[in-house]
This record gives structure tokens, C-alpha cells and sequence, in this order.
């Protein structure tokens, strides 16, 4: 009954996204990987390139520098329900760079689980994005929900994330997977897109539609994956616009091969204050609590506990099948007109309303597998403004 209440909120993106190759987003539903497609010849585009206004991709224009862990399971998340002392304890971690992407999709899979007791009093322990939308589809069935967290928005790492729809973004190994995790991870991105939707058009802009633009100096071809990541946006790939190749005449990049998408983009700060805004206005509840072992959980009144706890369950929940995944973001000032994604040189930029967000992607999608560093780079993050700088063409 909760899925048939809740599954009317939902459906799916993914397609221009599945021809990337990158971020997470190649195409098939298998692991092995096809060789690339032929490049299609350049035409007038259906939809004209809009005007696009240069990035001001200067050093000094830098605000901030953040870095994100994201909590990598090579089996992919971690959904499953224990018994701990007097509690039932669901999880719901390891997403990988798919969070946000997979957040409200994963809640249907979890929340039924939390309320098959007939308990309807319940603590969510993180408020980041799975927990937030944990504790929203929670209250949507009908649940009394707190959250526990040690931080709250922008301060939890999901606050740190691109902010690009990538729902199988490092989300699991090819080879760690069996038969049911595509199907799976289709019901949830197809159940996050549909609700995802509903925040379009809202004031602030929580999600919308960008074009990002790949600029390249010849064909594209599947970037290298030495580690084996579970490629699976081609079961998806009705959701969003295919990829389309541009004529020379029609863009401002200084490359004889672009090509253009659509997706969804979150404005994570906007975002974040939507969904705790909704959570409060629906009587929700905010402690802060700092849980160090599991024992700790005795201290909850709530019978049922959904985790989401990112990767800090590796530390909590002593998982060690969670494997960091470093990435950094270089933070321009806003610049409003940049209203559109780019891929070049191995660098990922997105023009969001809370700034500018410039990522290194590396050459190879190993870049910063198994690192758990947390320290800002500052001549990484100047050497990917740089790299962004030289995709536009010089003035004539």
C-alpha cells in the first residue's frame, strides 16, 4: 500500500546522459563495455544553440573549496534491516556519487521496511539528502519522524555534491552485482526522477533542466574504468533528450567536436532548504546527536531507525565495504547568464545559482578512488578553472 501511495510521486531521467562516458553516466546495462559509437555527422540542430555567455574562469574568482567523500560499495547500497538490541535498524548507505540522484527512489525501498512493524514513531539518524528524503517519504505514509543528525544542512557532505542528475554514478561494481540490482537501481532512478519533477518551477529553482555541452578535439570514446564500475544508464535511456553532435558555427568552444544534452540539475543549496522546510512544516523533528557504535542507538525512544548515515556508516556501522571517493569542487562566484553544464579537458563545470561548480574528473574513472582525504587542493582546483578557461574560444 505505501508503494501504490508513494509511487505516484515518482519516474525517471537518463539518456543524452547515457552518451557521455563520463561522471558516471556511460550507457549499457551490462559491464561489458561496447566499443564507441561512430561520431554522427554535425547538423543544424533541431533546437538552436542559445546564446552562452562566457564563464569568467579566473583564480581570483574562486569563493570556496569543498570536498566530498562519497561512500562507494562495490555490492552498491546498503538497504537491509538489522536487529540491534531492542531496535530494527534499516539501512540506507553506500550510494556512491548517486545520492541525491537515487534519494527518493531509495526512501520507497527503505520506509516500507521501517514500517512493516506497524511502528509509526520514527528516528532517522543523518540529514543529508538520503535522510531527508527517508524522513519525508516516511511522514508522506503516515509516520511520526525525528532526525538524528551530528550536522545539518550546508555542513553534511551531500551539501558538497555536484548537483547533476548521475543516478549510476560509481554505484557499484560489475562484477560484485547479481541479476536483480539493474532492476533494482531502475525502480529507484525512474521513482527519483518522478519526484524530482515535482520540484521543477518552484520558487528558487530547487531542480531544473540545463544543457551541458561536451567539448572535445575528436570522437568520443568510453573513458577507461580500471576499477569496473556497474555502467547502467541505458536502462533509462528514455528519460532525457540523446546526445547530439553540433555544427562548428553554432557554439562558442574552441574544439571541432561538441556535443549537447539535457538533464536535470539540483541546486543543492535551495534544495536542501526546501526539504527541510517541508519536513518541519509537517511536524518533523531536528536533534542533533553524535552516534559513535551502534550501543549508541539505546539511547533513541523510536523502535525503528532508518540509517543514512553517507560514509560515516563506515566508521558507526565498522563497514569496511565502504570505499571513499575524493572529489573536489572549485566554487566561482554566481554568474547567472552561465546557465548551463560543460565537459572539457577532464574537468566538469555546472553553472548553478549557488556558484559556479568546477569538479576535476581525472583521466580515468579511478580519480580519487579509495582516498580519504578531506583537505582542499588549492592548485588542483586552480589547475580546473584553468582547464575550463581554455574551452572558449579567444575574443576575435
Amino acid at each position: 500500500m505505501i508503494q501504490e501511495a508513494l509511487q505516484n510521486d515518482r519516474r525517471g531521467f537518463l539518456r543524452g546522459a547515457a552518451g557521455l562516458g563520463l561522471m558516471g553516466l556511460g550507457g549499457c546495462a551490462t559491464s561489458a563495455a561496447p566499443p564507441p559509437a561512430p561520431l554522427a555527422p554535425a547538423k543544424p540542430p533541431f533546437r538552436p544553440v542559445p546564446p552562452l555567455a562566457a564563464l569568467d574562469a579566473r583564480p581570483g574568482r574562486i569563493m570556496n573549496i569543498t570536498v566530498c567523500l562519497r561512500p562507494f560499495r562495490a555490492a552498491g547500497p546498503r538497504l537491509d534491516a538489522e536487529t540491534v538490541g531492542d531496535k530494527l535498524v534499516v539501512h540506507n548507505y553506500g550510494h556512491g556519487g548517486s545520492g541525491w540522484s537515487l534519494s527518493w527512489g531509495s526512501a520507497l525501498e527503505v520506509v516500507p521496511k521501517a514500517l512493516s512493524t506497524g511502528q509509526r514513531d520514527l528516528a532517522v539518524l543523518g540529514c543529508g539528502a538520503l535522510g531527508l528524503t527517508a524522513a519525508l517519504t516516511a511522514q508522506r505514509a503516515g509516520a511520526r519522524v525525528t532526525i538524528y543528525a551530528k550536522e545539518r544542512p550546508p555542513e553534511v557532505r551531500s551539501s558538497r555534491a555536484t548537483g547533476v542528475w548521475s543516478p549510476d554514478s560509481r554505484i557499484a561494481k560489475a562484477d560484485a552485482i547479481g541479476p536483480t540490482f539493474g532492476p533494482l537501481w531502475e525502480r529507484m532512478s525512474r521513482a527519483s526522477f518522478r519526484t524530482y519533477a515535482s520540484y521543477l518551477g518552484l520558487p528558487g529553482a530547487p531542480v531544473e533542466w540545463i544543457d551541458r555541452y561536451m567539448v572535445a578535439e575528436g570522437p568520443p570514446g568510453r573513458r577507461s574504468d580500471p576499477i569496473g564500475f556497474a555502467h547502467l544508464g541505458g536502462r533509462v535511456a528514455d528519460l532525457t533528450p540523446p546526445v547530439e553532435r553540433l555544427p562548428p558555427e553554432s557554439y562558442p568552444f574552441a574544439a571541432p567536436v561538441v556535443r549537447r544534452t539535457s538533464l536535470p540539475m539540483f541546486n543543492v543549496t535551495e534544495l536542501s532548504r526546501v526539504l527541510m522546510a517541508e519536513f518541519l512544516m509537517s511536524g518533523g523533528r531536528i536533534e542533533t546527536m553524535e552516534f559513535r557504535t551502534p550501543a549508541d542507538l539505546a539511547r533513541l525512544k523510536q523502535k525503528v531507525v532508518i540509517n543514512c548515515t553517507g560514509y560515516g556508516a563506515r566508521a558507526l556501522w565498522r563497514d569496511e565495504t565502504v570505499v571513499p571517493v575524493r572529489g573536489q569542487i572549485a566554487w566561482l562566484i554566481p554568474q547567472p547568464e552561465v546557465n548551463y553544464g560543460l565537459i572539457y579537458d577532464n574537468v566538469s563545470m555546472l553553472g548553478r545559482r549557488d556558484g559556479v561548480v568546477i569538479q576535476q574528473t581525472g583521466s580515468d574513472e579511478a580519480w580519487g578512488y579509495d582516498d580519504a582525504n578531506e583537505t582542499p587542493d588549492r592548485a588542483e582546483a586552480e589547475a580546473a578553472v584553468a582547464a575550463i578557461a581554455r574551452a572558449y574560444r579567444a575574443p576575435a
